[in-house]
């Protein structure tokens, strides 16, 4: 038995043939007996016998691969096989699909928003009750509310990712006599420091604002972060709605915070330039010249890590490491920014409901994390598992009691702002082009 893989980003036309995912022994869907799979925890998932169900997602290359894997045991064991179709135009085919009754069976969407507009449009079905029950006890009360729109639970999340770190050199720190800082004002007095020691290329922070047709997503983090963080997650969340305008005084503040680093020609851009060149450094690569010491510090995601070159070890006594963006209030709870999937249904039957449940599960988060490249928020997961230092304290905070997640806000807002104006503003703003109030009273046009 195996997954069918369907690579449409190479071949758009028809199916690319099947993984290599075969397990010894798995002649017939149904058989787990014959498997090498210890089927005790898929037991509660039931058996089915040449059940299929389509799972469609953005995921390609070697993560979809990956994915796949994960699942390889649960299939040996209950006869179901997963059919995933990876196409990194998923977002945009989801609604010609299910606008054709094409829909697939499941869906793993990367955005809450794209969900809300799936829901609107009537295309999902709410999430069963077994599924539910998961998240009630595998994930945080604002995780679950992602996936609920209006008072019905639609999808469970499944993989995350943790934005504001700040990462830096350990010896670079150490043979200053810097400390870690513990709030924002620690880190201002630190940076202001750092800024006594500037050369004609060195400068405290590396700054990239350049992604292609994306260039200023990456400075859409730093306002983020600082929102959460002065404002609370209510403003937080009444602002990537709309209630709370750009221009309010809250959000104002936070680009006043982050201006006083990004705009500050003592303080940016080691290693490629001053303020200007932001726009025209990639985010790939602003963090680097902390390796050539042209700077110390660079605020991007958990994902970052797969930046550094071929054998930089990430570590807190490695070559490089990262802290979370600090508090600005020394006494308050630990708050993050963040990413994170969904898996939603489009049909119902008993083997939807079975990989729905599955997808859920502590099982299949530790199954998942521990093939790499990953982590997740589901509290059931080992953090001993993720394949790096980093991965592990990421899964650490996200486990946390005390901490709140808020997702990505301009993944939750429209798309005429969270991936348009908000992401032109940013670059507007760090250029000079227009004012702060200027950028604001402009991105707020732009909201429905």
């Amino acid at each position: 038995m195996s997954s069918t893989l369907h690579r449409r980003w190479l071949l758009p036309a028809a199916t690319a043939g099947v993984l290599g995912l075969v397990l010894a022994g798995c002649s017939a869907p149904g058989t787990p007996a014959e498997s090498d799979a210890d089927c005790a925890p898929y037991e509660q998932y039931g058996a089915f016998e040449g059940e299929t169900v389509e799972l469609y997602a953005t995921i390609v290359d070697i993560e979809a691969d990956q994915i796949v894997e994960s699942w390889a045991d649960f299939e040996a064991c209950t006869g179901i096989t997963i059919d995933y179709v990876g196409t990194q135009e998923a977002e945009t085919q989801i609604n010609v699909r299910a606008a054709a009754g094409d829909a697939p069976d499941l869906m793993i969407i990367p955005q809450p928003g794209l969900l809300q507009r799936l829901v609107a449009d009537g295309y999902v079905v709410p999430g069963p009750a077994a599924v539910e029950e998961n998240v009630d006890e595998f994930w945080s009360e604002s995780w679950k509310g992602y996936g609920t729109i209006d008072g019905t639970f639609y999808a469970a999340p499944l993989m995350a990712s943790v934005k504001g770190w700040v990462w830096y050199s350990p010896s670079d720190f150490s043979d200053n006599g810097y400390d870690v800082p513990e709030t924002w004002d620690d880190l201002m007095t630190l940076t202001a420091t750092m800024a006594g020691n500037s050369t004609d290329t060195y400068r405290p922070w590396c700054v990239g604002f350049g992604s292609g047709d994306a260039t200023g997503w990456p400075g859409t983090d730093w306002i983020e972060d600082l929102v959460l963080r002065t404002a609370g997650a209510d403003v937080y969340s009444q602002w990537a709605t709309g209630d709370v305008k750009f221009s309010d005084p809250e959000i104002k503040n936070a680009f006043d915070m982050a201006g006083e680093i990004l705009l500050n020609e003592d303080y940016v851009n080691g290693g490629f330039g001053g303020v200007n060149s932001i726009v025209s450094t990639t985010f790939n690569d602003a963090g680097l010249p902390i390796l050539d010491g042209n700077c110390s510090l660079h605020h991007q995601a958990s994902f970052y890590e797969a930046q550094w070159p071929e054998g930089t070890v990430v570590a807190p006594d490695g070559d490089i490491w990262a802290f979370i963006t600090p508090k600005t209030d020394p006494d308050a709870g630990n708050s993050v920014t963040g990413g994170g999937e969904f898996v939603a249904a489009f049909a119902e039957s008993e083997a939807i409901t079975a990989v729905q449940t599955y997808l859920s599960s502590d099982t299949w988060a530790n199954e998942r994390v521990a093939i790499g490249g990953v982590i997740s928020a589901n509290k059931g997961l080992d953090p001993s598992l993720a394949g790096s230092a980093l991965g592990q304290a990421s899964i650490e905070i996200l486990q946390g009691e005390d901490t709140v997640f808020a997702f990505d806000a301009s993944d939750l807002m429209p798309a005429a702002v969270g991936t348009s104006s908000f992401w032109t503003g940013m670059v507007d703003w760090v250029t000079g082009t227009r004012s702060t109030d200027e950028v604001l009273t402009s991105i707020d046009s732009t909201f429905p």
